[in-house]
């Protein structure tokens, strides 16, 4: 909303002479228009946090969506463990955040490595942040913390989850915010002093790199770390799949994390009640929350349908978790240029992001790469190939109104290199830089015997040995040595009661 003009009485009063008190008519006019004024501000301040505070919401909706597509993604046996871990992402990562992440992210003014204000929130509301920005973060926070957990799903001790989820959402997770998405941020496309990266800086809209490539390259270290699952790849290193016990729960945590989307992407802008001061009073920044809502779901659509067709010409069937990974492949993706690239170009992301994926999961499988839920794939290789994406595809009028006018735009835009090669020295820099911090301490657990659980407790399963039983009574299809006590299901099956083949019965086995 623009602002509104500011009413002077000394400017007023020449204009009311023909009254008998010209001045106090002047004072009175414009104490009401300065009421009116403030009023309308504070309106928009209301209507601002309003929808921040919804994208919120929507955000953290997405951690349980989050932990049904974990539940869903690991065998039976081990439920009740990746449940509690994400519980556990959020908790420990709220406490984390508050007193350290968040000051480290955005505690400006400070230099452009690191924040260093805010810590436990001091100093907040301010003319800067209100608290609805912080729940904002933090739900972003956790996100990238939930990512990690998919990767060493299954074998990973409960006390490295605290230990892991508690140092990424409290340091490396919001040093890299603070580089791209605070003020003061060394590539930060929103940088307020200092030069420009490139003259650009690097556009990661709402978190392609700053959130699923920080996840997914953390993720990918602990699993290298750990190794694979026992029975993963046989004897002679070929594949053998540890499938998933429930679909049902993928498509369902699948679903879940698509409508969060349309918070952590459209959330992003912050406010929505911005005029782009255009001939068009109807367009504003409404108006591109919703062409960012568009364009996450393009992409989104786009790879489940690639990754539906294209499995079903290599592999010969149609796969629901296939086509699940594929989606949220294409929304890791658009993540980072939702907001500067045009509908039809978010089709195009989708497209090969679903290749990406493929392809990351072939050279897994070839280098015995072990990942339950596919995340380091998924958010690391989809999340980097967003951000190429940007440096291609930004369109000059989008990255203008929501950046600032004159930036670099995309290559195939004709808007020159510049924005792509900072593109480039974001994915370098933020794999760099979670490497270095993230591959030591899994390294340090794994040294400390905190890092994987026995080979006793991973074949029998974590819910039985650490978590007291299990989520459900279930018949593991792994041939596990170690039977479940109590009832476990088996099929039923017909049993023939006669000779005559009218006459047959069902008997249960339990």
């Amino acid at each position: 909303m623009a602002s509104l003009p500011t009413c002077s009485a000394a400017e007023l009063t020449p204009l009311l002479s023909f009254t008998a008190n010209a001045t106090a008519a002047a004072d009175y006019i414009c104490n009401r228009f300065t009421a009116t004024s403030d009023k309308f501000t504070t309106t928009t301040y209301a209507i601002d946090n309003t929808y921040l505070l919804f994208s919120a919401y929507l955000v953290f909706a997405m951690q349980l969506g989050f932990a049904m597509l974990c539940a869903g993604s690991v065998r039976a046996k081990n439920t009740m463990n990746i449940m509690l871990t994400n519980v556990l992402d959020a908790a420990a990562g709220g406490l984390s955040y508050y007193i350290f992440g968040f000051a480290f992210a955005f505690g400006g003014p400070s230099n452009g490595f690191i924040g260093k204000h805010y810590f436990g929130l001091k100093s907040i509301p301010s003319a800067v942040y209100d608290y609805s920005f912080f729940l904002y973060q933090w739900a972003f926070a956790i996100a990238a913390a939930g990512i990690t957990s998919g990767s060493i799903a299954e074998r990973t001790q409960f006390v490295a989850y605290l230990i892991y989820s508690s140092f990424l959402t409290g340091f490396v997770y919001p040093i890299v915010s603070h580089w791209v998405w605070s003020s003061d941020g060394w590539a930060s496309a929103s940088r307020t002093s200092g030069s420009l990266l490139f003259g650009s800086g690097a556009i990661d809209f709402a978190g392609s790199g700053v959130v699923h490539m920080v996840g997914g390259i953390a993720g990918l270290w602990g699993a290298l770390i750990e190794g694979p699952r026992i029975g993963r790849f046989d004897r002679s290193g070929r594949s053998v799949a540890l499938r998933g016990h429930s679909a049902s729960l993928v498509v369902l945590g699948t679903f879940l994390l698509w409508f969060g989307w349309y918070g952590f992407n459209p959330g992003s802008f912050i406010t929505i009640s911005k005029s782009y001061d255009t001939s068009n009073d109807y367009y504003g920044q409404w108006s591109a929350v919703g062409r960012t809502a568009i364009t996450t779901t393009l992409a989104g659509c786009t790879a489940a349908l690639t990754t539906l067709f294209s499995k079903r010409l290599l592999v010969g069937h149609w796969n629901v978790i296939d086509v699940c990974n594929g989606l949220l492949g294409g929304f890791a993706a658009i993540t980072s240029g939702c907001a500067v690239v045009e509908p039809w170009a978010a089709i195009i992301c989708g497209f090969v992001a679903s290749w990406v994926l493929t392809g990351c999961n072939k050279l897994a499988e070839k280098c015995k790469y072990d990942d339950p839920l596919e995340a380091a794939q998924l958010h690391g290789g989809c999340g980097a190939w967003g951000l190429l994406f940007t440096g291609l595809f930004a369109k000059k009028q989008y990255v203008h109104q929501v950046y600032a006018t004159g930036r670099p735009y995309g290559l195939f835009m004709g808007g020159g290199g510049k924005l792509l090669a900072a593109q480039i020295i974001q994915i370098l820099v933020i794999f760099g830089w979670v490497s270095a911090t993230m591959a030591p301490l899994f390294y340090a657990l794994k040294k400390l015997n905190l890092l994987r659980v026995s080979k006793e407790d991973e074949m029998q399963g974590m819910d039985m040995t650490r978590h007291g039983g299990f989520a459900y009574i279930y018949h593991d299809e792994d041939g596990s040595s170690h039977p479940p006590p109590g009832f476990t299901m088996r099929k039923i099956e017909p049993v023939s009661a006669s000779p005559s083949p009218n006459h047959n019965t069902m008997n249960i086995v339990v």
